[in-house]
């Protein structure tokens, strides 16, 4: 089968591509530079010179804390515009299949336990609401089009050289600055990125769906930070006291975007934030790996 993947010079693609090569899709790969396709999806609609059985759409704007309202903008240019320009290019011979690379954000929680696929998509950071109005564009689309849709909603991605939060905690591990709160007790929801790989491959007998994309276990941060100071050979991170840390973040309450921790990301690091994958392993058959014991960065 033929695979478009778009973003495929980010995390996923250079991940998940080569293994769909292995297991003999024949993928195109679509981005802003070093791809079959070139081209700003924000800012132009492709032009394709072939058909495609799957759409793989990962291309997209994360990672990123907007400073002012131009970069709350690129998150809605990239992630909607840029997926309304992209099916434009696919009505003359719509594919198959469409994947649709969302994320958990939409919900909008900070914390909670077992969240499914049933909850309100409450999310309202540019990335979130950029993400929910995607998915709203492609339910439609895709319908009209009699395309299946699958929207995934992956967690923390982790992998070789991950972006964002799981990226971050690594540098500052290597740097000897990372430290636990609390004994780094909460559980967060984690996924293998190369399963991604195995998920498109179970998608093609499938009708299409809304999907958390997770593993099994939901490890907590000493258990996540553990394992990297292991694979890095470095001593296990300390903890520090949650009050310590209280009293840090109101600080960083006061000093804004300056400091390395406030009252908000506080929360986030001491609650836990997990969510259901029940509904992928039914419907999709997929059976996650076990980050923790895959994780090599």
């Amino acid at each position: 089968m033929k695979v478009l993947f778009t973003g495929a010079n980010g995390f996923l693609g250079r991940n998940v591509i080569p293994l769909l090569r292995k297991k003999m899709f024949d993928v195109k790969t679509f981005g802003t530079h070093n791809a079959d396709y070139i081209y700003d999806i924000a800012k132009e609609i492709p032009l394709f010179q072939e058909n495609f059985d799957i759409v793989f759409h990962a291309a997209g704007k994360a990672h990123s804390v907007p400073q002012n309202k131009e970069d709350e903008k690129k998150f809605f240019d990239i992630n909607l515009e840029g997926t309304k320009n992209l099916c434009k290019s696919l009505e003359i011979q719509t594919p198959d299949i469409f994947i649709f690379i969302s994320t958990v954000a939409v919900y909008g929680k900070n914390f909670g336990e077992n969240i499914n696929e049933d909850f309100p998509l409450d999310g309202n950071t540019p990335y979130a609401k950029s993400k929910i109005l995607a998915e709203k564009f492609l339910l439609e689309w895709c319908e009209k089009n009699d395309v299946k849709l699958f929207i995934l909603r992956p967690s923390l991605i982790a992998g070789p050289k991950p972006p964002g939060n799981l990226g971050d905690m690594i540098n500052a591990i290597k740097s000897g600055k990372y430290f636990n709160i609390a004994g780094g007790k909460a559980r967060k929801s984690i996924f293998w990125v190369e399963d991604f790989a195995e998920i498109t491959y179970k998608v093609i007998n499938n009708n299409g769906g809304v999907y958390n994309v997770c593993d099994n276990n939901n490890p907590s941060f000493k258990e996540i930070s553990d394992k990297i100071s292991e694979i890095l050979n470095r001593k296990s991170s300390v903890s520090i006291p949650y009050f310590i840390a209280k009293t840090i973040a109101l600080v960083g309450d006061l000093l804004g975007n300056k400091a390395p921790i406030n009252s908000l990301r506080l929360k986030k690091i001491t609650d836990s934030l997990t969510f259901s994958n029940k509904k992928i392993k039914k419907e999709l058959g997929l059976n996650p790996s076990n980050v923790m014991e895959k994780f090599r960065i």
